[in-house]
Parts: C-alpha cells; sequence; structure tokens
C-alpha cells in the first residue's frame, strides 16, 4: 500500500498529541531535527533543529531539569552507552521534573534506536497527570493501611498492628536472638459491661477513650494497642523497658486515684517480661501479663469489699424507707430461693440488716431489723468458732472465699448449740461497690 503525505501528517499528528517533542537525531554526528515542535516547549527555548543534540543537552540539562535528576537525563543521553548498549528497536528512558509551560511537571524521556542502528528517536512524554494520579492512589492506600492499623474509637493502633508487631518480634526470635528484652502490659477497663449497662454505650466509650489517653500518657516511649473490646496491650522496650516497674506503679496508683474520687475509670494491670529460658516466642509473655492482669483485677475487686465491709462500722446515718423496702423485697427473694434454713442480708450501705423469722425464733435475737447486726451475731457463735467465722467472712470480702460453706456453732433460745452451713455472699451495685452482704444457714444434724 502506498502512504501519501496526509498519512504521514496523520501519523505525526498523533505522535504530537502522545508526546509533547519529538526528536530525530544521528548517533555519530549528533545532528538533529525536531518534529511537531509543542508551545508548551516555547520556555525551554529548545532550537528546531541543529548540530549535536547530545551536546547541547549536557550543556542545558541544568537550566530545564531539576538538580535532582540531572545525573539520570545525562546517562540516558549518553552517545557511547546509547551506541554499546541498544540493539535496533530497544529503547530506554528515564523520568525527570523539568519546565513545561513555566511550571515543574514530571517529564518522562524515551530514546529510541531506529532499524539502521545510526539514528535514535528522542520523545519526550508529559505525565504529569499520571504522576498526581499515582501519588494519589499511594496516598488512598497508605491512608487504608492506616485504617486498617489504627482502631477507630481511641485513634490508636489496633489488634491488627498487634499481630503485626508480634509477628515482626517472632521472627527476630526465630533468627536466635536471645538477648531481646521486651516486655508487655495488659490492662483491662473495669466494670465496663456495668457501664455499657447502666449508663449506656456513650459512657463506656467515653471509658475507653480516657483509659487509652491514661495509658499512653504513662507508657509514651512504646506503643499501645486496643486488642479487645476492653483490653489494651503495652509492648515495652527502651526506656519504658527499663522503667517498667515505675511505670506500671504510677498506672495502678492513677487507677486508684479514679476509684477514691470517681473521677475516671479504673484499670487492671499486668506485666510479663521475655525470658529467653521460658518463652518460645510473644505469645506465651502475652498470655502471662494476661493472667497477671486478672490477678491484679481480682485483688482490686477484693480491696473495694474490704473497704466496704470496714466502713460499716463508722455509719450512723438511719436507712430511708425506701432502701429499707428494697431491703425487704429482696429478702423475700432469697428466702424463696433459699427454700430451707435461715437467711439474713445486710444493707452495707446503713449497715442495716434483715433476719428471717425462723432465725429470730430460734436463736432469740432482738427484733427482724437491726444495726451492725454482724457484731450482734457474733455473741451467739461458739467462742471456740469464732476465730474461724471471722476469718470466713474476712475471707468472703476478701475474695479469697471458697464455694464450700463456713461451718460454726451457733447459741440456740434454749442456750444449746446447733451447727449450721453458711454460705456468704456480696452484692455489688452499678458501679461494682459492694452493696448487700448476705447468706443463707443450713442447720447440720
Amino acid at each position: 500500500m502506498k502512504i501519501d503525505q496526509t498519512a504521514v501528517n496523520q501519523i505525526a499528528s498523533s505522535l504530537a498529541g502522545h508526546f509533547e517533542s519529538l526528536y530525530y537525531a544521528e548517533l555519530g554526528s549528533g545532528r538533529f531535527v525536531q518534529y511537531f515542535p509543542s508551545r508548551k516547549m516555547e520556555d525551554v527555548s529548545f532550537p528546531d533543529e541543529g548540530d549535536d543534540l547530545f551536546a547541547l543537552i549536557s550543556e542545558n540539562a541544568a537550566k530545564f531539569v531539576h538538580p535532582a535528576d540531572q545525573a539520570g537525563l545525562l546517562k540516558l543521553y549518553d552517545r557511547e552507552r546509547l551506541q554499546k548498549e541498544l540493539a535496533p528497536g530497544e529503547s530506554c528512558s528515564v523520568i525527570c521534573r523539568g519546565l513545561l509551560n513555566g511550571t515543574v511537571s514530571h517529564l518522562r524521556h524515551i530514546v529510541l534506536m531506529c532499524e539502521d542502528g545510526e539514528h535514535v528517536l528522542c520523545c519526550l512524554e508529559n505525565i504529569d497527570r499520571e504522576y498526581r494520579e499515582k501519588e494519589e492512589q499511594k496516598r488512598n492506600l497508605q491512608s487504608a493501611e492506616r485504617m486498617a492499623r489504627t482502631d477507630e474509637l481511641t485513634g490508636i493502633k489496633n489488634k491488627n498492628a498487634y499481630a503485626e508487631k508480634a509477628a515482626e518480634i517472632d521472627e527476630l526470635l526465630s533468627g536466635d536472638r536471645k538477648d531481646l528484652h521486651f516486655g508487655i502490659v495488659m490492662c483491662d477497663v473495669n466494670d465496663l459491661k456495668v457501664i455499657n449497662d447502666t449508663r449506656g454505650h456513650s459512657f463506656g466509650d467515653e471509658a475507653i477513650q480516657s483509659v487509652s489517653r491514661m495509658i499512653c500518657s504513662i507508657f509514651v516511649h512504646s506503643p499501645v494497642y486496643r486488642v479487645g473490646g476492653d483490653e489494651f496491650a503495652v509492648v515495652l522496650s527502651g526506656r519504658d523497658y527499663e522503667q517498667r516497674l515505675q511505670l506500671l506503679e504510677m498506672l495502678r496508683r492513677e487507677s486508684e486515684a479514679n476509684g477514691r474520687s470517681r473521677s475516671g475509670p479504673m484499670v487492671a494491670s499486668g506485666l510479663a517480661v521475655f525470658d529467653p529460658e521460658r518463652d518460645s516466642g510473644v505469645d506465651s509473655v502475652y498470655d502471662r501479663a494476661d493472667r497477671m492482669m486478672y490477678e491484679n483485677k481480682s485483688e482490686m475487686k477484693a480491696g473495694k469489699l474490704m473497704e466496704g465491709f470496714r466502713k460499716m462500722d463508722a455509719i450512723e446515718e438511719p436507712i430511708p424507707d425506701e432502701r429499707k423496702r428494697l431491703l425487704d423485697g429482696l429478702l423475700g427473694a432469697l428466702y424463696t430461693v433459699a427454700g430451707e434454713g435461715y437467711v439474713y442480708l445486710n444493707d452495707m450501705r446503713y449497715d442495716f440488716s434483715r433476719w428471717s423469722l425462723p432465725l429470730i425464733c430460734d436463736f432469740d435475737m432482738k427484733s427482724q431489723y437491726m444495726y451492725h447486726a454482724g457484731k450482734i451475731w457474733q455473741e451467739y457463735i461458739h467462742p471456740d468458732d469464732l476465730k474461724a467465722y471471722t476469718e470466713a467472712i474476712e475471707a468472703v470480702f476478701s475474695g479469697r472465699a471458697e464455694i464450700r460453706p463456713i461451718y460454726y456453732r451457733a447459741r440456740r433460745r434454749d442456750g444449746s448449740y446447733m451447727l449450721l452451713a453458711t454460705r456468704g455472699f456480696v452484692l455489688s451495685d452499678e458501679n461494682g461497690d459492694p452493696e448487700y452482704f448476705g447468706g443463707i444457714m443450713i442447720p447440720q444434724g
């Protein structure tokens, strides 16, 4: 097929739409001519033709190419390298920042070896839009990756990020890095379910955010992760690892202060450090810290119960009628559930208790309703059993009580002693504070 000038012009026009400029140059002499010069290249002041394209580029690169990209451009237009490395039909390219229409743009310089092996086509392609799109895609990807590793509620790292950190440490340990020093602190928000159930999830969310801020403010040199609904993990290294005991104590003091003042959430916490003699990886350290955290949670609960128990002696305020009616209703329900035996229930806020009628009658007690009845009941216990009884009661409030009943003898109306098996319990309010103390006594024999 014969190609006329019209077809050639159409091809040239198509190329002109794709490239900002195209030069045809002879490798040996460097002589060149430009095809379809672009108006966007007017600021560059590059001639349409000349004696040595390669020398011209070397002399003027500093005028139209970013300083950081000049070395790459000069390497591309190295005549000897092109002759040595490029076969006919092959091409090479480099991306540079340069002036285009008065602004800095990203440009791709392409050199194509012609079939005769003696000439090259030098093309200049504007890829600024392509570059911006790629940069936007990169930013979006980075943003998505950050979101995938960030807890939405608190803004700290999430469980996915923790898994990556754990895998990173395990990889180091697999390389026999037995000298690696790290620790894990586990934290748990106390009574979050109670807060959600009684005050709403918005208050629960605020508690989680407050705990997050408290932990991050103490372990400032370590990453903090929210690994569960109410659980946080801190991976300790460096300065925080060296000061781990002091920082843990600081966290616990602040948590206790929140509990006393009711100004913020309380947090149970546990710490474990990597021991190459016993730990194969991060999981075993995590599990040990988790166990220590639950031990601390039990201690905190026991401390709260004991505090409430000890405060009962100092209570002088009379119980309101509404609280008394509530006590009656609770004792009635407890008596129905118990089915047999003697039942009592004490309102710990007022140290006011009600005792079941059979208990009052059989032991000749003063009334069904009594203040400070705990001390009164001790007068009925056999002297040889009193120590075991008081230790058992304290165990109930310290959280150390076992499920099995407490056995002791109590003096009846006729002066004889009856052996009782008593199960004590504590009921807490929505804040986890002890509110009622009660028991069921079952006669033995």
